[in-house]
């Protein structure tokens, strides 16, 4: 019938048209017939095809509960020298860079004018003893009143008082240093006037090491002192151990944080004051967690969940979880060791789908 309705329409057609519509028509013909005796395609059980997809088998392990922060490193020992007194500088006794002991003599401040005072008063304080004695003698025979041998007891106390005071103003000529240590870049010159305003250098004492960091607050009862860090430096891949030693008593209502402070040890001086430090924080260990991919969870309104494999099927499973590392989640309840927990395609799963699974290590 077909081919006779075509056959009508091409005699009505020009003479060099009818070939092409004669071939089109055979073309169509043998595409149908082809199409006819092709093989259908089976569909999937229950009409759904089955989706691919990854999945990990959940084991118990121990999990690590570690927060991560940011902190400086401070000297263990940090001291502005300066004079205590006003002075024009006799000598500088330091390398700067070098590493000073404790108790080195580093600075001379000119004390002439204060020795010139001392010997003045260690003169009159003689003259003042001489006096007293005799005076001591003359009360023994009544020949002087008690308070003239009281006034020539205060007056030798006085300039003996003195002594001590000029003694103590030439100590602070000289500055020692207060602890071993390095000793910075120097501010001053031989023969400069320094006050007490002027820093001579500074002096830091690096070993051990000391980082300054804050944690959250919800996090203050599981630090205590001990609690061991490890904490990295720019330029440098390794990392570094320490122990906390020291938390502050207050949390900062600003940022509502507390800070701690931990210890490292820094005998080869690698690491440098004010060095910006990553901080990772042991909290806890916990043995037997069960632990999934962070991407195999599903947030929704009543909570979280996950999919499971179970029987050629996936199956969603409400699940609470725990903590959270970069990677993966601790699920508290929920899951049971063992259970398949599928961690691609979630998207695309739904309740009783099909599902080929692929088990990831």
């Amino acid at each position: 019938m077909f081919l006779t309705y075509v056959e009508c329409m091409s005699s009505h057609l020009p003479y060099r048209v009818k070939p092409l519509i004669w071939v089109f028509t055979a073309s169509i013909f043998l595409l149908s017939v082809a199409g006819c005796s092709g093989v259908k395609k089976e569909p999937d059980r229950g009409g759904i095809k089955a989706i691919t997809a990854a999945a990990v088998v959940v084991k118990p392990r121990s999990l690590d509960n570690q927060i991560l922060t940011n902190g400086n490193l401070i000297a263990n020992e940090e001291v502005e020298l300066r004079s205590e007194i006003p002075g024009r500088i006799v000598s500088i006794n330091f390398e700067e860079g070098s590493r000073v002991a404790k108790g080195a003599l580093l600075v001379k401040i000119d004390d002439r004018e204060l020795q010139a005072q001392l010997k003045k008063l260690q003169v009159d304080e003689k003259q003042a003893r001489d006096d007293l004695f005799r005076k001591e003698k003359l009360l023994e025979l009544k020949a002087v009143s008690q308070e003239e041998y009281d006034k020539s007891f205060n007056t030798l106390g006085i300039i003996q008082a003195q002594i001590e005071l000029v003694r103590t103003q030439i100590s602070k000529t000289e500055i020692y240093a207060p602890f071993s240590g390095q000793i910075g870049l120097r501010q001053v010159s031989p023969g400069g006037f320094v006050s007490s305003a002027t820093m001579v250098a500074r002096l830091q004492q690096t070993d051990p090491i000391k980082i300054d960091f804050a944690i959250p607050e919800k996090y203050r009862e599981k630090v205590r002192n001990g609690t061991l860090i490890k904490f990295t430096v720019e330029g440098i891949d390794s990392a570094f151990p320490g122990h906390v030693y020291a938390i502050e008593p207050k949390i900062d209502p600003v940022t509502r944080n507390v800070s701690l402070r931990a210890s490292c040890p820094n005998p080869g001086g690698l690491l440098i004051p004010g060095a910006f430090a990553k901080v990772d924080i042991l909290l806890e260990s916990i043995s037997g967690a069960l632990v999934v991919p962070s991407e195999a969870i599903i947030p929704q309104l009543n909570g979280e969940k996950v999919f499971l494999y179970k029987n050629g099927k996936s199956r969603s499973q409400i699940i609470t979880t725990g903590i959270r590392t970069e990677r993966e989640v601790q699920v508290i309840s929920g899951l049971q060791p063992g259970d398949t927990i599928i961690t691609t395609a979630i998207l695309q799963l739904r309740e009783e789908m099909p599902v080929k699974v692929k088990i990831v290590q």
